[in-house]
């Protein structure tokens, strides 16, 4: 019998794998292609102060081996979750996790502090990287100053489980990593997409309304590894990798390299029961290494 569970903070995980913000709507877009029972977590779409509408179209491109999104934080904000969403997704059986965004320390604070009084919401993910903004959003997340006053802000209204989301346009993210822990991080998410822009020749114009968007997707990998295997050295709080898994194998590489748990985003757009076949290749993985806890793989990379 393998154990697969993983705890972050006050967190209990029933196995290390979530879906990751953007990606899985609230849940309930996907209740008919996997079993919630079965799900380490859910992190919903970004929740701001107040309604935004987000970019103008288009503001999708597909690319090769990955996805530029420019979808700006679409969202109709902190008090329309509490109304009308909360309601429908606290019974959940998994962990519901809220992306908190925002475009001013303020504003992180305002709908940090409403989220904190929903009893089923056991965390948030600060996101300081949203690279698709013009204003806030990853502007907090590239410096080692900005990174701290946020999350220093957030952490003294919020009293459950803080998890920050790393901006991977950054020189060291091991510094903001360290900064960020500093300030009262419970555990760390990365990678963020990375900034990227795609061009259509015939017409020479950008395809983005934006110019640059989030890049995602397997061709993020490499770059999201190396992240985690960095920020793992530099930091003593939990790590959840993000970027480009869309297979167990995947996940278990970033668990080697230092992830305590990961998220799964784009593929589910690929395969929208695929957090299931992850969790099941997990299981056989350790099985087939004779490993019984899924937690003993955490940064279990052997470097010679």
């Amino acid at each position: 019998m393998t154990d697969l569970s993983i705890k972050i903070h006050n967190l209990e995980l029933r196995n290390p794998v979530m879906t990751a913000s953007g990606t899985f709507g609230y849940g309930w877009e996907y209740e008919d292609f996997v079993d919630f029972n079965r799900m380490g977590g859910i992190i919903v779409k970004a929740t701001t102060g107040s309604n935004r509408e987000g970019n103008r179209y288009p503001r999708l491109a597909e690319t090769h081996k990955g996805m530029l999104n420019a979808i700006g934080l679409q969202n109709k904000g902190v008090d329309y979750f509490v109304n009308e969403i909360y309601p429908r997704i606290k019974d959940y059986p998994t962990n519901m996790i809220v992306n908190v965004s925002g475009s001013t320390i303020e504003e992180y604070e305002a709908v940090a502090e409403k989220i904190n009084e929903l009893e089923n919401i056991p965390a948030i993910e600060l996101n300081i990287s949203c690279p698709n903004v013009k204003e806030g959003g990853m502007a907090f997340g590239t410096s080692c100053a900005s990174a701290q006053s946020v999350t220093k802000a957030v952490r003294r209204l919020y009293k459950k489980t803080l998890i920050v989301k790393l901006s991977p346009n950054v020189t060291n993210i091991a510094e903001i990593a360290k900064a960020v822990e500093d300030e009262g991080a419970d555990c760390l998410s990365l990678i963020n997409t990375l900034l990227g822009m795609a061009i259509d020749a015939e017409k020479r114009t950008p395809i983005l309304s934006t110019v640059t968007g989030g890049l995602s997707g397997p061709a993020v990998k490499p770059i999201a590894l190396r992240m985690v295997w960095q920020v793992h050295r530099a930091v003593t709080i939990p790590l959840i990798g993000i970027g480009g898994i869309s297979s167990a194998t995947d996940a278990i590489e970033f668990m080697l390299a230092g992830a305590s748990a990961i998220q799964v985003g784009t593929a589910n757009f690929i395969d929208p029961s695929v957090t299931m076949k992850i969790v099941d290749g997990i299981e056989e993985y350790l099985v087939r290494h004779r490993i019984s806890a899924v937690k003993d793989l955490i940064g279990g990379l052997r470097v010679v």
